[in-house]
């Protein structure tokens, strides 16, 4: 299994198509994207929690799960949120268009937009593009992935065939998000395809429980989206059914494995990130507050700017691990590693060769690993995070 970029074409499951175009509403890229099947898609989303949701958000979360889903488009520049009733009107006459175009009703198309917040959508323009766009769709993922990217610096693909009890499957991910990055049920925006048969209901457990163990576990710089969402397709196109618990548990958890390596790239092309830093919670008496603390230590400025700073301070992590609610007889137990070092011990902290691990934290990933007593059998949580530079505040003190 492979994550672009790096694969020179990333292929979509079969019955799948994908395309972008550039409508004129951003200077030099593409900004309108299209996934669309030859035959109806079961289709499962996760959404923002954040109250203020963007008209698309609104569009989608009533039409999933769904059985009958044809399309999915994705402009990218102008997020349509925060636009009052003229942006569920403007959305609305981009879905129509787009369903005139495919051939199928509008209820039948999701959207997803992504940009600057406040701004209407340019339907104008978007929709003149819709037809070149519809004849340009190729059963590879490239020109989807840049259509929808925003301050992104490279698109996010990942593609693998999965041999289950009655034949072979295909499973493709794609992914965008880079600032504005704390997904509460979702990913920034993210599709998961695949050419299995699945039901609609099944498809929303899938993509739920992969969703709590990747995007969800996933922080640049703690703020909620308001266009945040995540879509599991599945056309049926192989004739590939999930026949029994072993073919379920493998699929899950290929699903899982892509999410969560979309959500690692994610991070590491945070806005101004030099660093990936993965945190590896082991341990502790429940797992929802194992979740919150590790996902609370990818939000913590302190911790962010001393990694970025390749400085091993320990105090840092603990005081974070305290401030999410980890109990003080947890904390008086933890030991600490960062990159296979041990550097605080059973509750104290010890003395190690600082320089040596400067010298670890010299690299473009991190690995923070936190030992609990386990008296619950609580799995292991994972979160991903990257670091905090100079160059994120410009990027979003300049951003317009």
């Amino acid at each position: 299994m492979k994550l672009g970029p790096g694969i020179a074409k990333t292929p979509l499951p079969k019955g799948f198509y994908a395309g972008g175009v550039n409508s004129g509403v951003r200077k030099y890229r593409p900004d309108v994207g299209l996934i669309v099947s030859d035959t109806d898609i079961t289709a499962a989303g996760v959404f923002t929690q954040n109250e203020a949701k963007a008209a698309p958000v609104l569009w989608s979360q009533k039409l999933v799960p769904s059985n009958k889903i044809r399309a999915i488009i994705t402009n990218s520049g102008q997020a349509n949120a925060a636009t009052g009733e003229e942006g569920i009107k403007n959305n609305f006459l981009m879905v129509k268009a787009l369903s005139d175009v495919v051939g199928c009703a509008p209820e039948e198309v999701l959207v997803a937009s992504t940009g600057m917040i406040g701004v209407h959508l340019n339907v104008d323009l978007i929709n003149k593009s819709l037809p070149e766009l519809a004849a340009r769709v190729t059963n590879t993922a490239e020109h989807f992935a840049n259509a929808i990217l925003t301050t992104d610096l490279v698109p996010k693909t990942i593609s693998t065939t999965l041999k289950l009890s009655s034949g072979e499957i295909c499973i493709t991910g794609i992914a965008k998000g880079s600032g504005m990055i704390h997904p509460n049920m979702a990913t920034m925006l993210g599709y998961i395809l695949t050419d299995a048969k699945i039901e609609a209901q099944a498809a929303h457990t899938f993509l739920k429980t992969a969703v709590d163990q990747s995007f969800n576990m996933v922080s640049v710089d703690g703020d909620t989206s308001t266009n945040d969402c995540a879509f599991l397709l599945a056309n049926g196109a192989s004739g590939i059914e999930l026949k029994n618990t072993e073919d379920e548990v493998l699929f899950q958890n290929t699903v899982i494995q892509i999410s969560q390596l979309l959500a690692q790239a994610i991070a590491r092309d945070g806005e101004g990130a030099t660093k990936l830093i993965e945190i590896n919670l082991h341990g502790g008496s429940d797992l929802m507050l194992a979740r919150k603390a590790a996902r609370g230590l990818t939000v913590s400025p302190l911790f962010k700017c001393a990694i970025h700073g390749e400085d091993p301070n320990w105090g840092r992590i603990l005081a974070r691990l305290g401030a999410e609610g980890i109990p003080a007889a947890e904390l008086n137990q933890m030991t600490l590693k960062l990159q296979g070092e041990e550097i605080f011990t059973s509750g104290a902290p010890i003395l190690f060769d600082r320089d040596k691990v400067r010298g670890l934290l010299r690299t473009d990933s991190v690995l923070v690993e936190i030992f609990f007593p386990n008296s619950n059998n609580v799995p292991v949580v994972k979160a991903w995070g990257c670091d905090f530079s100079k160059k994120y505040i410009d990027i979003n003190a300049e951003y317009n």
